[in-house]
C-alpha cells in the first residue's frame, strides 16, 4: 500500500444550508460613515454576480470562528443577489490529525510534536484529491471557489487546474514567526501559490514567499444580529441562564425565547453540563472565557491565573464554557484539553473550586448554543481571552460590542481590536501577574470598567461588523470576476 493513502471510505461533503439575510439590517447599526459604501456595494452585486455561484468551502460547520463566520456572511451575500454556497469537506482522523498539527504549528506551537514529511504530505494530498473530485461535480465552470484555512490548502491547485478563480484564505497567523511557523509555511506553501488570492486577517500574518500582488487583508467581523451577538433584554438574559443549567436564577421569567435566523421562535431545550462545587447565583461577579477547548486557548492558564493573582483581591467567581468537544469534529485534541482542565480544577482546594465552574455547552443546535453564549457574555462582568496564540479571536469582538470590558493576550488579531487601557486591556500571555492584576483592576474600578466597554463596542461598530467585511469580499471577488 502506498504510504498516506486513505485506506477507508470518506464521508461525502456536507452541503450547510443557509436561508437569505437582508443586507440592508446593517445600516441601522453600522458607523454613519459607512453608510453610502454599503448601500452601493448591495447595490452593485446583483448585478455584478448575476450567472456565478461563490462557493465557501471549510472543514466543519459548527465549532469555532469560521464556521460562524460563514454563518452570516453567506446568508447576507445571498440577501444581497449573490448565488452563496457553503460546502464542508471531508477527511479521515489521520487527515485531521495532521491538518491539527498544521494548525498548532501556525500558530508557533509544537502540538503533538509529530512530523509534516512525506508521508503526511500523500496523505494530506490523498484526501484533498478526494474532496476535489466531489466538489467538482458540483462546481461549473463560471463560479468561485473560497477556501478556509489549512484544511482545504490541498484542494487549490486541483481547482486551479480546472480552470476555476480561487481564494484562499487563512484564519490563523502569529506576530512573531518561529521555525514551527515556517515548517506549517513550507508545508502549504505549495498549494497556496497557486491562488489566485490568499487572505490573511491582518498584514502581520502574511507570510514569506508569497507574491504580494496575490495577498489581501481583510479582517473577520461578527454579525450584529445573529443569535450570538443581537440585543438582549435583561429579563431574557436571566431565563436563558437559569434553563440552560448555567445560574440558578428563582426570579427568572419562564420560558426564554429568542428569535431564530429564519424568523421562528427559538427555546432552551438543552441544558450545558456543569462541573462546579455550587451553582453560580445571580448577584455573583463573574469573569467569563468563552473558547474551544484547545491547548492555545490556554483554560488550565486562565484558571491558574484567577486562582493565583484574582481570588484573594475581589468575590468574583471564574466560569471557563467551551463546547461538546464530540461536536467539534476537526479538533482532534479537544477531549484531552477538556480533560486536563477537569482534571486540574479537582485538585483545588475546596474553597477554591467553589468560585470555578466548567461549562461544556451543547451543540446540538447552533443557534440554541449561540445565544446561551450571548446570554453568558452579556451577564460577565469581565470577560478575558487569555490564548496562547490566537487567529484574530472574535470572541473579543464579540464581548468588546455588548459593552464588556475585556482582558485578553498580545496575540494575533487580538491588538487590532483592543487598544490597551482604552477598549480593553492587554496582557502577554505568559504573565499570570499582570493577568491577575487587570481582571481584578476591573472589579475595583467599575467605572474605568464601564468607561473601557463603551469604548470597546464602538470601536466594533467602526470597524468589525459584518457590513464592512462582506462589501471588501465582494470588491475582491468582482474583481477576480473583472480580470
Amino acid at each position: 500500500m502506498i504510504a498516506g493513502m486513505v485506506t477507508g471510505e470518506l464521508p461525502g461533503l456536507e452541503q450547510v444550508h443557509v436561508g437569505d439575510a437582508s443586507p440592508e439590517r446593517l445600516l441601522t447599526v453600522a458607523a454613519p460613515a459607512a453608510l453610502d459604501d454599503i448601500r452601493n456595494g448591495i447595490a452593485i452585486a446583483r448585478t455584478m454576480f448575476a450567472g456565478h455561484t461563490v462557493w465557501s468551502v471549510n472543514s466543519t460547520a459548527q465549532g469555532g470562528g469560521v464556521a460562524e463566520m460563514l454563518q452570516s456572511l453567506v446568508p447576507y451575500a445571498r440577501g444581497a443577489g449573490v448565488d452563496a454556497r457553503w460546502v464542508v469537506i471531508t477527511g479521515d482522523d489521520k487527515f485531521f490529525h495532521v491538518t491539527k498539527r498544521i494548525h498548532n504549528r501556525l500558530h508557533g506551537a509544537s502540538g503533538d510534536g509529530g512530523q509534516l514529511g512525506p508521508d503526511e504530505r500523500d496523505h494530506y494530498e490523498d484526501v484533498a484529491r478526494i474532496n476535489a473530485e466531489r466538489l467538482l461535480r458540483l462546481i461549473a465552470p463560471s463560479d468561485i471557489v473560497m477556501l478556509h484555512d489549512p484544511q482545504t490548502a490541498g484542494l487549490i491547485p486541483l481547482l486551479r487546474a480546472a480552470g476555476l478563480p480561487v481564494v484562499w484564505r487563512c484564519h490563523v497567523g502569529v506576530l512573531e514567526p518561529n521555525d514551527l511557523v515556517r515548517q506549517a509555511w513550507d508545508f502549504l506553501r505549495p498549494y497556496v501559490r497557486e491562488a489566485n488570492v490568499a487572505v490573511f486577517s491582518t498584514q502581520a500574518f502574511v507570510w514569506d514567499g508569497l507574491d504580494p500582488a496575490r495577498t489581501a487583508i481583510i479582517a473577520p467581523s461578527i454579525d450584529p444580529f445573529s443569535a450570538k451577538n443581537c440585543e438582549l433584554e435583561p429579563s431574557t438574559v436571566s431565563a436563558i441562564l437559569d434553563e440552560s443549567g448555567l445560574i440558578r436564577d428563582p426570579a427568572a421569567q419562564h420560558p426564554a425565547r429568542f428569535q431564530r435566523s429564519d424568523g421562528g421562535d427559538g427555546r432552551i431545550a438543552h441544558r450545558s453540563e456543569v462541573t462546579e462545587e455550587t451553582t453560580l447565583a445571580p448577584s455573583t461577579p463573574l469573569v467569563l472565557q468563552v473558547s474551544r477547548w484547545d491547548r492555545l486557548k490556554d483554560p488550565a492558564g486562565v484558571m491558574r491565573g484567577f486562582v493565583d493573582h484574582v481570588v484573594d483581591r475581589c468575590s468574583a467567581h471564574l466560569m471557563l464554557a467551551g463546547p461538546s468537544v464530540a461536536h467539534v469534529t476537526d479538533d482532534p485534541e479537544g477531549l484531552a484539553t477538556a480533560e486536563a482542565v477537569q482534571s486540574a480544577w479537582r485538585k483545588l482546594p475546596l474553597p477554591v473550586r467553589e468560585r470555578i465552574h466548567l461549562v461544556t455547552l451543547q451543540m446540538h443546535d447552533v443557534e440554541e448554543n449561540a445565544i446561551v453564549v450571548n446570554a453568558l457574555q452579556r451577564h460577565a462582568h469581565v470577560v478575558v481571552q487569555k490564548s496562547l496564540a490566537e487567529g484574530f479571536g472574535l470572541t473579543v469582538a464579540e464581548a468588546m460590542w455588548k459593552g464588556r470590558p475585556v482582558v485578553a493576550s498580545r496575540v494575533g488579531g487580538i491588538p487590532d481590536q483592543i487598544e490597551d487601557g482604552v477598549t480593553g486591556c492587554l496582557v502577554d500571555p505568559l504573565d499570570l501577574v499582570a493577568f491577575g492584576e487587570n481582571v481584578a483592576y476591573m472589579f475595583t474600578h467599575p467605572q474605568a470598567a464601564r468607561r473601557m466597554g463603551r469604548a470597546a463596542e464602538e470601536r466594533v461598530r467602526e470597524r468589525f461588523l459584518g457590513s464592512r467585511h462582506l462589501l471588501q469580499y465582494l470588491d475582491l471577488l468582482s474583481g477576480l470576476l473583472r480580470h
